[in-house]
Protein backbone atom coordinates (compact mmCIF):
# COMPACT_ATOMS: atom_id res chain seq x y z
CA UNK A 1 0.00 0.00 0.00
CA UNK A 2 3.37 1.97 1.19
CA UNK A 3 4.56 1.59 -2.17
CA UNK A 4 1.07 2.40 -4.34
CA UNK A 5 0.70 5.47 -2.60
CA UNK A 6 4.97 6.80 -3.16
CA UNK A 7 3.82 5.73 -6.90
CA UNK A 8 0.58 7.83 -7.29
CA UNK A 9 2.59 10.51 -5.56
CA UNK A 10 5.38 10.56 -7.80
CA UNK A 11 3.66 9.86 -10.70
CA UNK A 12 1.31 13.84 -9.46
CA UNK A 13 4.46 15.09 -8.99
CA UNK A 14 6.11 14.37 -12.39
CA UNK A 15 2.44 15.10 -13.98
CA UNK A 16 2.95 18.49 -12.81
CA UNK A 17 6.38 19.12 -13.92
CA UNK A 18 5.61 18.17 -16.86
CA UNK A 19 2.82 19.96 -17.59
CA UNK A 20 4.45 22.97 -16.42
CA UNK A 21 7.53 22.18 -19.01
CA UNK A 22 4.80 21.72 -21.78
CA UNK A 23 2.12 23.84 -21.45
CA UNK A 24 2.87 26.51 -19.47
CA UNK A 25 3.66 30.47 -21.43
CA UNK A 26 6.32 30.98 -23.95
CA UNK A 27 8.91 32.14 -21.21
CA UNK A 28 9.43 29.11 -19.42
CA UNK A 29 9.55 26.99 -22.15
CA UNK A 30 12.13 29.31 -22.85
CA UNK A 31 14.01 29.22 -19.93
CA UNK A 32 13.81 25.31 -20.23
CA UNK A 33 15.19 25.30 -23.41
CA UNK A 34 18.07 26.91 -22.83
CA UNK A 35 19.17 24.80 -20.03
CA UNK A 36 18.76 21.30 -21.46
CA UNK A 37 20.47 22.45 -24.36
CA UNK A 38 22.91 24.67 -22.58
CA UNK A 39 26.89 24.58 -22.68
CA UNK A 40 27.93 20.62 -21.49
CA UNK A 41 23.91 19.74 -21.48
CA UNK A 42 25.16 16.90 -23.64
CA UNK A 43 27.83 14.99 -21.90
CA UNK A 44 25.01 14.20 -19.62
CA UNK A 45 24.87 11.27 -22.18
CA UNK A 46 28.26 11.49 -24.15
CA UNK A 47 29.96 11.26 -20.40
CA UNK A 48 27.81 8.56 -18.60
CA UNK A 49 29.71 5.06 -18.30
CA UNK A 50 26.42 2.67 -18.68
CA UNK A 51 25.25 2.66 -22.26
CA UNK A 52 21.93 0.30 -21.49
CA UNK A 53 21.26 3.02 -18.97
CA UNK A 54 21.24 5.80 -22.03
CA UNK A 55 19.76 3.70 -24.46
CA UNK A 56 16.70 3.22 -22.32
CA UNK A 57 16.73 6.68 -21.04
CA UNK A 58 16.85 8.73 -24.87
CA UNK A 59 13.48 8.23 -26.04
CA UNK A 60 12.35 9.95 -23.22
CA UNK A 61 14.53 12.49 -23.48
CA UNK A 62 13.72 12.96 -27.29
CA UNK A 63 10.58 12.88 -27.02
CA UNK A 64 10.32 15.49 -24.25
CA UNK A 65 12.79 17.68 -26.70
CA UNK A 66 10.23 17.08 -29.06
CA UNK A 67 7.29 18.59 -27.02
CA UNK A 68 9.34 21.51 -26.15
CA UNK A 69 10.78 22.10 -29.80
CA UNK A 70 6.75 22.34 -30.90
CA UNK A 71 6.28 25.20 -28.03
CA UNK A 72 8.99 26.77 -29.19
CA UNK A 73 10.04 25.70 -33.03
CA UNK A 74 12.21 28.61 -33.89
CA UNK A 75 14.46 27.62 -30.52
CA UNK A 76 17.86 27.17 -32.33
CA UNK A 77 19.06 25.11 -29.42
CA UNK A 78 16.57 22.69 -28.98
CA UNK A 79 16.18 22.51 -33.24
CA UNK A 80 20.36 21.41 -32.75
CA UNK A 81 19.49 18.89 -30.04
CA UNK A 82 16.84 17.39 -30.33
CA UNK A 83 17.85 16.46 -34.55
CA UNK A 84 21.39 15.57 -32.89
CA UNK A 85 19.46 13.00 -30.81
CA UNK A 86 18.02 11.70 -33.22
CA UNK A 87 20.55 11.05 -35.19
CA UNK A 88 22.80 9.88 -32.44
CA UNK A 89 20.21 7.57 -30.61
CA UNK A 90 19.85 5.79 -34.56
CA UNK A 91 23.50 5.35 -34.57
CA UNK A 92 24.26 4.42 -31.28
CA UNK A 93 20.96 1.96 -30.25
CA UNK A 94 19.37 1.32 -32.99
CA UNK A 95 21.96 0.49 -36.08
CA UNK A 96 24.76 -0.15 -33.69
CA UNK A 97 23.30 -3.19 -31.59
CA UNK A 98 21.62 -4.24 -35.04
CA UNK A 99 25.36 -4.65 -36.73
CA UNK A 100 26.15 -7.25 -33.49
CA UNK A 101 23.11 -9.50 -33.98
CA UNK A 102 24.26 -13.33 -35.61
CA UNK A 103 23.38 -13.35 -39.45
CA UNK A 104 20.91 -15.81 -38.37
CA UNK A 105 18.60 -12.83 -37.29
CA UNK A 106 18.70 -11.17 -40.68
CA UNK A 107 14.98 -10.02 -40.11
CA UNK A 108 15.19 -8.65 -36.68
CA UNK A 109 18.25 -6.74 -38.13
CA UNK A 110 16.94 -5.40 -41.47
CA UNK A 111 13.80 -4.25 -39.22
CA UNK A 112 16.14 -2.60 -37.04
CA UNK A 113 18.33 -0.79 -39.86
CA UNK A 114 14.96 0.58 -41.52
CA UNK A 115 14.08 2.43 -38.07
CA UNK A 116 17.14 3.73 -38.34
CA UNK A 117 17.08 5.28 -41.49
CA UNK A 118 14.02 6.72 -40.48
CA UNK A 119 15.09 7.96 -37.39
CA UNK A 120 18.02 9.40 -39.44
CA UNK A 121 15.91 11.70 -41.84
CA UNK A 122 13.77 12.24 -38.78
CA UNK A 123 17.09 14.10 -37.20
CA UNK A 124 17.84 15.70 -40.45
CA UNK A 125 14.31 17.34 -41.57
CA UNK A 126 14.88 18.66 -37.82
CA UNK A 127 18.05 19.88 -38.37
CA UNK A 128 17.21 21.04 -42.02
CA UNK A 129 14.62 23.10 -40.51
CA UNK A 130 16.79 24.75 -38.04
CA UNK A 131 19.14 25.53 -40.93
CA UNK A 132 16.18 26.99 -43.26
CA UNK A 133 15.14 28.82 -40.47
CA UNK A 134 18.75 31.08 -40.24
CA UNK A 135 18.96 30.94 -43.60
CA UNK A 136 15.83 31.19 -46.02
CA UNK A 137 16.10 29.19 -49.27
CA UNK A 138 18.54 26.26 -47.67
CA UNK A 139 16.09 23.51 -47.46
CA UNK A 140 16.29 23.95 -51.73
CA UNK A 141 19.51 25.54 -52.41
CA UNK A 142 21.04 22.26 -53.46
CA UNK A 143 18.43 21.50 -56.15
CA UNK A 144 18.37 25.37 -57.45
CA UNK A 145 22.00 25.70 -57.51
CA UNK A 146 22.63 27.93 -54.80
CA UNK A 147 24.05 25.89 -52.09
CA UNK A 148 27.51 27.27 -52.28
CA UNK A 149 26.49 30.78 -51.92
CA UNK A 150 23.90 29.97 -49.08
CA UNK A 151 26.99 27.82 -46.91
CA UNK A 152 29.56 30.95 -47.58
CA UNK A 153 27.09 32.90 -45.46
CA UNK A 154 27.91 30.40 -42.54
CA UNK A 155 29.52 31.06 -39.04
CA UNK A 156 31.68 28.97 -37.33
CA UNK A 157 28.12 28.72 -34.44
CA UNK A 158 26.54 26.82 -37.32
CA UNK A 159 29.10 23.91 -38.25
CA UNK A 160 27.46 21.46 -35.51
CA UNK A 161 24.40 21.82 -37.42
CA UNK A 162 26.28 21.01 -40.22
CA UNK A 163 27.79 18.24 -38.94
CA UNK A 164 24.61 16.21 -37.89
CA UNK A 165 22.65 17.21 -40.82
CA UNK A 166 25.77 15.41 -42.71
CA UNK A 167 26.00 12.52 -40.26
CA UNK A 168 22.33 12.13 -40.43
CA UNK A 169 21.85 12.01 -44.64
CA UNK A 170 24.63 10.12 -45.04
CA UNK A 171 23.96 7.50 -42.38
CA UNK A 172 20.49 7.16 -44.20
CA UNK A 173 21.96 6.36 -47.51
CA UNK A 174 24.47 4.01 -46.41
CA UNK A 175 21.86 1.79 -44.69
CA UNK A 176 20.44 1.56 -48.52
CA UNK A 177 22.81 2.52 -51.29
CA UNK A 178 19.98 1.73 -54.14
CA UNK A 179 17.77 4.68 -52.40
CA UNK A 180 18.31 6.58 -55.13
CA UNK A 181 16.70 9.98 -53.85
CA UNK A 182 19.37 9.92 -51.34
CA UNK A 183 22.01 8.97 -53.57
CA UNK A 184 22.02 12.00 -55.39
CA UNK A 185 22.11 14.26 -52.27
CA UNK A 186 25.61 12.64 -51.22
CA UNK A 187 27.49 15.77 -53.11
CA UNK A 188 25.18 18.24 -51.03
CA UNK A 189 25.78 15.89 -47.57
CA UNK A 190 29.71 16.76 -48.57
CA UNK A 191 29.54 20.75 -49.10
CA UNK A 192 27.74 20.19 -45.65
CA UNK A 193 31.29 19.05 -44.14
CA UNK A 194 33.34 20.42 -46.44
CA UNK A 195 32.28 23.66 -45.13
CA UNK A 196 32.29 22.70 -41.55
CA UNK A 197 36.19 21.59 -42.15
CA UNK A 198 36.61 25.26 -43.39
CA UNK A 199 34.76 26.56 -40.19
CA UNK A 200 36.33 24.87 -37.56
CA UNK A 201 38.40 21.84 -38.45
CA UNK A 202 38.89 20.65 -34.90
CA UNK A 203 35.20 20.49 -34.38
CA UNK A 204 34.68 18.01 -31.71
CA UNK A 205 38.31 16.79 -31.42
CA UNK A 206 38.41 15.31 -34.73
CA UNK A 207 34.90 14.26 -35.22
CA UNK A 208 34.74 15.94 -38.72
CA UNK A 209 38.38 13.91 -39.54
CA UNK A 210 37.04 10.68 -38.65
CA UNK A 211 33.68 11.42 -41.06
CA UNK A 212 36.12 11.75 -43.49
CA UNK A 213 37.97 8.76 -42.95
CA UNK A 214 34.75 6.85 -43.20
CA UNK A 215 33.06 9.05 -46.34
CA UNK A 216 36.28 8.21 -48.43
CA UNK A 217 36.44 4.75 -47.66
CA UNK A 218 33.33 4.26 -48.72
CA UNK A 219 32.10 6.38 -51.40
CA UNK A 220 33.54 5.76 -55.09
CA UNK A 221 35.23 8.39 -56.79
CA UNK A 222 31.98 9.08 -58.41
CA UNK A 223 30.24 10.53 -55.80
CA UNK A 224 33.30 12.39 -54.09
CA UNK A 225 35.35 9.52 -52.55
CA UNK A 226 38.88 10.56 -52.46
CA UNK A 227 41.01 6.88 -50.98
CA UNK A 228 44.04 9.62 -51.02
CA UNK A 229 42.68 11.26 -48.44
CA UNK A 230 42.12 8.56 -45.89
CA UNK A 231 45.57 8.26 -44.29
CA UNK A 232 45.70 12.09 -43.48
CA UNK A 233 42.37 12.12 -41.80
CA UNK A 234 42.69 9.30 -40.45
CA UNK A 235 46.40 10.43 -38.54
CA UNK A 236 44.23 14.13 -37.57
CA UNK A 237 41.61 12.72 -36.29
CA UNK A 238 43.61 10.49 -33.60
CA UNK A 239 45.78 13.47 -33.06
CA UNK A 240 43.09 16.21 -32.91
CA UNK A 241 41.99 13.94 -30.07
CA UNK A 242 44.77 13.38 -27.99
CA UNK A 243 44.88 9.92 -28.13
CA UNK A 244 42.03 9.12 -26.31
CA UNK A 245 39.57 8.21 -29.36
CA UNK A 246 38.93 4.72 -29.95
CA UNK A 247 36.48 5.46 -32.88
CA UNK A 248 39.40 6.48 -35.42
CA UNK A 249 40.86 3.11 -35.08
CA UNK A 250 37.50 1.55 -35.25
CA UNK A 251 36.49 3.17 -38.33
CA UNK A 252 39.65 2.67 -40.21
CA UNK A 253 39.65 -1.29 -39.14
CA UNK A 254 36.38 -1.87 -40.37
CA UNK A 255 36.17 0.84 -43.83
CA UNK A 256 39.65 0.53 -44.74
CA UNK A 257 41.00 -3.33 -43.42
CA UNK A 258 38.62 -4.99 -44.19
CA UNK A 259 37.85 -4.42 -48.17
CA UNK A 260 41.95 -4.80 -48.24
CA UNK A 261 41.48 -7.67 -46.45
CA UNK A 262 44.58 -6.73 -44.61
CA UNK A 263 43.82 -8.67 -41.31
CA UNK A 264 47.26 -7.69 -39.74
CA UNK A 265 45.98 -3.65 -39.64
CA UNK A 266 42.75 -4.82 -38.57
CA UNK A 267 43.99 -6.44 -35.56
CA UNK A 268 46.49 -3.92 -34.49
CA UNK A 269 43.83 -0.90 -34.91
CA UNK A 270 41.30 -2.79 -32.75
CA UNK A 271 43.54 -3.60 -30.13
CA UNK A 272 44.48 0.27 -30.06
CA UNK A 273 40.97 0.70 -29.50
CA UNK A 274 40.53 -1.40 -27.16
CA UNK A 275 43.53 -0.02 -25.03
CA UNK A 276 41.99 3.30 -24.63
CA UNK A 277 41.33 4.20 -21.49
CA UNK A 278 37.50 5.59 -21.48
CA UNK A 279 38.19 7.55 -18.48
CA UNK A 280 40.79 9.40 -19.65
CA UNK A 281 38.22 11.55 -21.98
CA UNK A 282 35.05 11.82 -19.55
CA UNK A 283 33.16 13.85 -21.65
CA UNK A 284 33.36 11.04 -24.56
CA UNK A 285 33.25 7.96 -21.71
CA UNK A 286 29.90 6.85 -23.70
CA UNK A 287 31.27 7.20 -27.15
CA UNK A 288 34.91 5.01 -26.28
CA UNK A 289 32.79 2.33 -24.69
CA UNK A 290 30.60 1.65 -27.40
CA UNK A 291 33.38 1.94 -29.82
CA UNK A 292 35.16 -0.98 -27.76
CA UNK A 293 32.22 -2.81 -27.71
CA UNK A 294 32.15 -2.73 -31.38
CA UNK A 295 35.83 -3.29 -31.68
CA UNK A 296 35.86 -6.76 -29.69
CA UNK A 297 32.99 -7.90 -31.61
CA UNK A 298 34.86 -7.42 -34.90
CA UNK A 299 37.58 -9.06 -33.12
CA UNK A 300 35.92 -11.96 -32.16
CA UNK A 301 33.72 -12.21 -35.15
CA UNK A 302 36.89 -11.54 -37.93
CA UNK A 303 36.53 -14.99 -39.38
CA UNK A 304 33.11 -13.34 -40.86
CA UNK A 305 35.15 -10.93 -42.41
CA UNK A 306 38.38 -12.10 -43.78
CA UNK A 307 38.58 -15.15 -46.24
CA UNK A 308 41.19 -16.67 -45.17
CA UNK A 309 40.39 -16.86 -41.32
CA UNK A 310 37.46 -18.46 -42.81
CA UNK A 311 38.63 -21.29 -44.26
CA UNK A 312 40.38 -21.71 -41.14
CA UNK A 313 37.64 -21.82 -39.42
CA UNK A 314 36.10 -24.56 -41.96
CA UNK A 315 38.81 -26.78 -41.27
Amino acid sequence: MKNRMALRVLGCALSCILGCLFFAGCSINTLVANALTGEGSSSVFTGDSDPELVGDALPFAIKMYEALLSTSPTHQGLILTTGSMFVMYANAFVQGPAELLPRSHYEERQMAMERAKKLYLRGLDILYNGLEQKYRGFGVAFQQGTLPVMLAKMKKADVPALYWAAAGGLSAYSLNPFDMEMGVRVPEFLALVNRAYELDPDFNNGALDDFYLLFHASIPDTMGGDKSKIEPHYRLALEKAGGHSAGPHVSYAQSVSIPAQDYDTFKVCLEKALAIDPDADPSNRLVNILAQRKARYLLDSAYLYFIDLNNDWDD
